[in-house]
């Protein structure tokens, strides 16, 4: 995984900073667009930390709510992406925290959950070079073991492996160093990797 080259280009980076000048001059149009541009990353991001179809939509409106709610505390430091996700991450983490203390964080539609868009780090599908396991069954077991991770796990690899954001945004994001990035995410990898092996040698 490339961790410095950024999903976003140069080009999109400036676009959204124009189309941000002018939110902030009272152009409704122009955050509208900047909703569309970004939604379906959004969405995607939190349905998988949340694996709840409806709590996400929900999570969606109020994330880009706030973010209109807050243009004036958005000072260019980073890139617009960046600043969304984080309102995005604190945001679900925020939901989630609740969801569990009131004991209702629900999973829905098992089928269509991370295993369908899921690209798992090489050095965990590849781990075993002499078989292969049926790529659906591997895919469950790694959303089943991707979801007993922490939220703060969960969202490092969500953000890294899924949406390929590079570390040094991540860090931007979640608010920490990159070396904290670095450290969640080989934490998780290798609890993700322990289940792999695990799920492997009882195929065994």
């Amino acid at each position: 995984m490339n961790t410095n080259k950024s999903p976003q280009s140069d080009d999109d980076a400036q676009r959204d900073l124009e189309l941000l000048d002018r939110a902030r001059a009272g152009d409704l149009r122009a955050f509208d667009a900047l909703v569309m541009l970004h939604n379906k990353r959004v969405y995607g991001l939190i349905y998988r930390m949340t694996q709840n179809r409806e709590d996400a939509y929900d999570l969606v409106q109020d994330v880009f709510a706030k973010a209109y709610q807050s243009l004036s505390k958005f000072k260019g430091k980073s890139s617009f992406y960046t600043w969304v996700y984080s309102i995005a991450v604190n945001m679900t983490l925020n939901h989630l925290k609740k969801a569990k203390r009131r004991d209702a964080h629900r999973l829905d539609d098992e089928k269509s959950g991370l295993a369908d868009t899921v690209s798992m780090p090489d050095h965990l599908t590849n781990a075993n070079p002499r078989r292969e396991l049926d790529r659906k069954i591997l895919q469950k077991k790694m959303n089943d073991a991707l979801l007993e991770l922490s939220e703060d796990h969960r969202t490092v690899v969500i953000l890294a492996d899924i949406q390929s954001v590079p570390q040094v945004e991540i860090s931007r994001i979640l608010g920490v160093s990159e070396g904290t990035v670095r450290s969640r995410l080989f934490y998780a990898h290798k609890q993700l990797q322990s289940k792999l092996e695990e799920f492997k040698s009882q195929l065994s």
